[in-house]
């Protein structure tokens, strides 16, 4: 059997908490990208939904980094109350 080497620069911080995860499911990095790369083969495509954001989502997301335009809560009740549930 071939091998190819896969080299990347990824953020260190979200590395290590991938890898940690990993180590949780009893994978190593290299199993865990040959297993998204058999997904991708298997879907034809890659195995998630990507999406452009329509313009309510994209205004929504703005709205949510400049913390604008929210509604609070005082209490769990109080959401709930609004959300009809």
């Amino acid at each position: 059997m071939k091998t190819a080497t896969i080299s990347a620069r990824i953020d260190p911080k979200l590395k290590k908490k991938a890898d940690e995860i990993f180590k949780q499911l009893g994978l190593t990095s290299s199993q865990a990208i040959t297993l998204f790369y058999k997904q991708v083969e298997l879907q034809e495509g890659l195995p998630f939904s990507i999406r452009i954001p329509n313009a309510l989502t994209e205004a929504a997301l703005e709205d949510a980094q400049e913390r604008k335009n929210l509604e609070s809560f005082d209490t769990v009740e109080d959401l709930f109350d609004d959300l009809d549930i």
